[in-house]
This record gives C-alpha cells, sequence and structure tokens, in this order.
C-alpha cells in the first residue's frame, strides 16, 4: 500500500502575510509540517502543492517533492479538496497510484509523527476509509445570542444541567490532518466519507494559526511541550 503525504500551502494569505513561510520556532512554518510527516512511519513520500515558488524550494529543503498548483485553485475560493485532486493526479502521472492520503494542514504544526503514524495504524485495524483528528471535550456548554439578543444555552439545558460524569464524550475538530482514500474523494469530493474513524489527540494539540494571536500562542505550546525540540 503507497501512502502519500500531500500539504498544501498557497502564497497568499490575508490574516497572516506570508504565514506558510513565516518564522516559527527557527524554521518555516512549512517546515515542521514536512518534517513531522517524513519521519512518520507509513508515509511513503511527502508531497507539497503551492503556487508559490519560494514555498516550493523551502518544501524540497525540508524533504517534500514539489507540484505546481494552477493558478485557478489558489486563490480563497479554492477548496482544499480541489487541491488534493490536482495533487493525486499529478502524483500518479509522474510515478504510480496512490492508496491513502495523508493531508496535514500547516496552520496546524502542534502535532508529532507518532500522530501520524498511530492514525494509519488505526485506518488498517478499522478498515477506515477516511478519518478526522479530533481532541475530546469535556464541560463544553456553548451558549449564543438569539434574534432579541438574549443569551440562550444550545448544547446543553442549563435548568438541568448534568454532573460532569454523566456528560455525554464530545468531539472537536481540530483540523491537524486528516486521512483518505482517493477514491473516497474523488467520488464525494469530499475528504470525508465512507467509513469515518477520529484519531484523538492531546488536547494541547488543538489550536489552528489564523492570525497573529494563534501564531504566538502556538509558539509557547511548541516550546512548552518540548516540540520544538523534536
Amino acid at each position: 500500500m503507497r501512502v502519500s503525504a500531500i500539504i498544501l500551502a498557497r502564497g497568499g494569505s490575508k490574516g497572516i502575510p506570508g504565514k506558510n513561510i513565516r518564522n516559527f520556532c527557527g524554521k518555516p512554518l512549512l517546515a515542521w509540517t514536512v518534517e513531522q510527516c517524513v519521519k512518520a512511519q507509513g508515509v511513503d513520500d511527502v508531497w507539497v502543492s503551492s503556487d508559490s515558488k519560494e514555498i516550493l524550494d523551502i518544501a524540497d529543503q525540508y524533504g517534500a517533492k514539489p507540484i505546481s498548483r494552477p493558478d485557478n485553485i489558489s486563490d480563497d475560493q479554492a477548496t482544499s479538496e480541489s487541491g488534493w485532486l490536482h495533487a493525486i493526479d499529478e502524483i500518479e502521472q509522474k510515478t504510480s497510484s496512490v492508496d491513502l492520503v495523508v493531508a496535514a494542514q500547516v496552520t496546524s504544526p502542534v502535532r508529532e509523527s507518532v500522530d501520524i503514524s498511530s492514525a494509519l495504524e488505526d485506518m488498517k485495524l478499522q478498515g477506515l476509509d477516511s478519518l478526522l483528528t479530533v481532541i475530546e471535550i469535556q464541560d463544553f456548554f456553548i451558549w449564543m445570542l438569539d434574534k432579541k439578543r438574549n443569551p440562550q444555552s444550545i448544547t446543553y439545558d442549563y435548568l438541568n444541567r448534568k454532573p460532569r460524569q454523566l456528560i455525554e464524550k464530545r468531539f472537536l475538530e481540530n483540523g491537524s490532518f486528516y486521512i483518505f482514500t482517493p477514491k473516497i474523494l474523488r467520488k464525494h469530493q469530499n475528504r470525508l466519507g465512507g467509513k469515518i474513524g477520529f484519531k484523538i489527540m492531546d488536547k494541547h494539540k488543538m489550536i489552528q494559526i489564523d492570525n497573529p494571536v494563534d501564531l504566538r500562542l502556538c509558539e509557547v505550546i511548541m516550546r512548552g511541550y518540548n516540540l520544538d525540540e523534536i
């Protein structure tokens, strides 16, 4: 079985200009995800898809193979699915068929290669077609404002608050990485489909970098758990 990691990394970013190549704990942000995929047991090759030559050069430096992504699927409106589909086609034209794709997100660098390796094992043992990463959340009580701007509880009944040990387990999609078969992606035009499974990650691995505050917080977590030394 051939497992290819495909990392999408556009050149443009409105939230943080140059986000994918921004210095993060001493390396370009992209480098962390590339190295984690390269080190993960079960991953055969790592590819980076980008519309930026600078990003592709950095990807090559850290062990990934480049895929030039067309401009029409590189803007803010383009879906990740379109990028993965293009990348799979390019990989299979250049080499051979891909059986599984590990789609790791550059904006979620707080992870370890073992997270990816164990998720691939889960795919095999559970016979999954696709997998998403999550964290388990407890006592996660969400409120919203209704049309009259009055607070309203939506994930529980505040008049009948359950003891902590009786609250059903809930899981939050953390966006760290996804695994899927090319067949599922092509059939559903979606990263998830068929028999879907979870990879439960540690709670501190929940953060995604979308703005400068996230970047600073993520660095604190990365260094605090010594993940910048791996």
